[in-house]
C-alpha cells in the first residue's frame, strides 16, 4: 500500500536547486504513434490488419507476416508480471537521482511482452497487472504496470508522481477567478488537495457573482492580474512566480461575432489581446521560473494548462473572431510546449465544447458545465496527459475533424455545430 504523500520540510535556502535531467527521449517516428495516444490518455499498440497480430515494440512491418498495414489500436493492458527488478544503480542522470526504481516484464493477455515501470503496489512476479501508457518528463510514452485495484493513495507512488502533474499539495495560479470556470477550477483544485490557489482578478470594481465566496476559502488567495497589462503580469510574477507549481490560464474574452456582423476591429482586438497576447505575456513572465524549479523535490513546478476551445480546430462562423483568437493561442501553446519540454514541465491544452455561460446561451444543449470543465482539468493533471477534449460536442467535433477537416468546415459554414 502506498504511503500518503506528506508535506516536505521547508527547503534549506543554502542548498542548491536541482536542475532537470530528462529521461532518455530518443524515439523513432513509428514509436511516436504510442506517444500520440498516451498524450490523450490511451494505451495503444500496433495491430496487423492482415493477420491480427498485436506487437511491441513498434516496427515498420508485422513481426508475424511482414505486412506493412499496421493500425494503432487501444489495448486493455491486462496481463501478468513475469519478473520484476529494482534498480539500485544507474548511469543515467535522471534515474540516478530517483533510485531505487522498479522495472518489470509483463506478458499481455493478447500476446506481446512489454518492458514496463512497475507501480509500488504491484506485489511481484506472477501478479496480475494492468498496463497503462503515460508521458514521462521528456514527453515520450512509457508503460507502467499498475495493480488491478489500487489503494486510496496510489497516485502518491513516486513512479506515478514523475509521470503526472497531480495538484496535491501544490501551489496553483488560476488567471481568472471571476468567471464561473475559474471559480469551479478553484473548488476542484482544493478538492484535489492543492495547497494554495492564487485567483487572478482584473477590474476590481466589477463584483462578479460567486467570487467573494470562493475568495474566502482558506486555501484561496486573490491576486490582482490583468493579462492585457504587461506591468500587472510582471509584478505578479515577481511576487509569486518562484512559488507557483502549476499555471492554469483560463482568462479569455469571448464575443459572438463573425466578420461582417460587426463593424470595426475593436472586439477582435480585445479577444486577441487576452486570448493570444495575454498568454504570451503570461508565458514570458512565469515560464522561466517554472523551468527553473522543475526538479525541485516532490513538489516541483510541473504543469502549464491552457483553456482553449474546440473552435480552435476549425472556425465556427457565428463565433468567428473568437475562434481565430483561440486558433492563434493554440499555435502559441504548441511553441510553449516545445520550449517547456526540455525542463520537464508539461503543457496541457484543453479544448472544451460550448461552455454553459452567457456567450453560448443561444446554442442548444449539450453544453459543458463549468464544474465539468474544472473536473476534466484536474483529471488531466492527475493522468499526465497533454490534450483534453471535454464534453460531447468537443468529442464529436474532434472525430469529424480527424476524419475530414474540409467536410467539417463545410458543415459549419452551412450552420451546423
Amino acid at each position: 500500500m502506498t504511503m500518503p504523500l506528506m508535506r516536505p520540510k521547508r527547503k534549506n535556502p543554502v542548498l542548491r536547486t536541482p536542475q532537470m535531467n530528462l529521461p532518455p527521449g530518443a524515439r523513432g517516428r513509428v514509436a511516436l504513434g504510442m506517444t500520440a495516444a498516451a498524450a490523450e490518455g490511451r494505451f495503444e499498440l500496433q495491430a496487423c490488419a492482415e493477420c491480427g497480430a498485436v506487437q511491441y515494440p513498434p516496427r515498420e512491418a508485422c513481426h508475424r507476416c511482414l505486412s506493412a498495414d499496421l493500425r494503432w489500436q487501444r489495448q486493455s493492458g491486462a496481463g501478468e508480471l513475469l519478473s520484476v527488478t529494482t534498480l539500485s544503480h544507474s548511469n543515467d542522470n535522471f534515474f540516478r537521482e530517483r533510485l531505487p526504481w522498479r522495472l518489470g516484464l509483463v506478458k499481455l493477455d493478447n500476446g506481446p511482452t512489454l518492458v514496463t515501470h512497475v507501480h509500488g503496489e504491484v506485489a511481484g512476479s506472477g501478479a496480475r497487472v494492468v498496463v497503462g501508457a503515460r508521458l514521462d518528463r521528456a514527453g515520450q510514452a512509457v508503460l507502467i504496470a499498475f495493480p488491478p485495484e489500487g489503494s486510496e493513495h496510489m497516485a502518491d507512488d513516486k513512479v506515478l508522481r514523475e509521470m503526472t502533474s497531480d495538484p496535491k499539495l501544490r501551489k496553483v495560479l488560476v488567471t481568472d477567478g471571476k468567471s464561473p470556470t475559474g471559480q469551479a477550477l478553484a473548488r476542484a483544485l482544493i478538492g484535489a488537495g492543492a495547497d494554495i490557489v492564487w485567483l487572478g482578478h482584473a477590474e476590481p470594481w466589477k463584483k462578479m457573482p460567486g467570487f467573494a465566496e470562493v475568495a474566502a476559502l482558506p486555501q484561496v488567495t486573490p491576486v490582482a492580474l490583468d493579462l492585457t497589462n504587461e506591468r500587472s503580469v510582471s509584478e505578479l510574477a515577481g511576487e509569486i512566480g518562484g512559488k507557483v507549481d502549476i499555471v492554469i490560464n483560463n482568462a479569455e474574452v469571448h464575443r459572438t461575432a463573425g466578420i461582417a456582423a460587426r463593424r470595426g476591429t475593436d472586439v477582435a482586438r480585445a479577444e486577441m489581446d487576452v486570448n493570444y497576447f495575454g498568454l504570451l505575456r503570461l508565458a514570458q513572465a512565469f515560464a522561466p521560473a517554472l523551468k527553473g524549479r522543475s526538479a525541485d523535490g516532490v513538489l516541483n513546478a510541473t504543469a502549464w494548462v491552457n483553456i482553449l476551445s474546440i473552435y480552435a480546430l476549425a472556425n465556427f462562423p457565428p463565433h468567428g473572431t473568437f475562434s481565430a483568437s483561440k486558433a492563434a493561442a493554440l499555435s502559441l501553446a504548441q511553441c510553449l510546449r516545445a520550449e517547456m519540454r526540455p525542463a520537464g514541465v508539461r503543457v496541457i491544452n484543453v479544448f472544451p465544447g460550448p461552455v454553459d455561460d452567457e456567450w453560448n446561451q443561444n446554442l442548444p444543449p449539450p453544453k459543458l458545465a463549468p464544474s465539468a470543465l474544472a473536473a476534466a482539468v484536474v483529471r488531466a493533471l492527475k493522468d499526465g496527459v497533454e490534450d483534453v477534449y471535454p464534453g460531447d460536442v468537443a468529442q464529436e467535433w474532434l472525430a469529424r475533424w480527424r476524419e475530414n477537416p474540409k467536410v467539417l468546415e463545410r458543415e459549419l459554414a452551412a450552420g451546423g455545430l
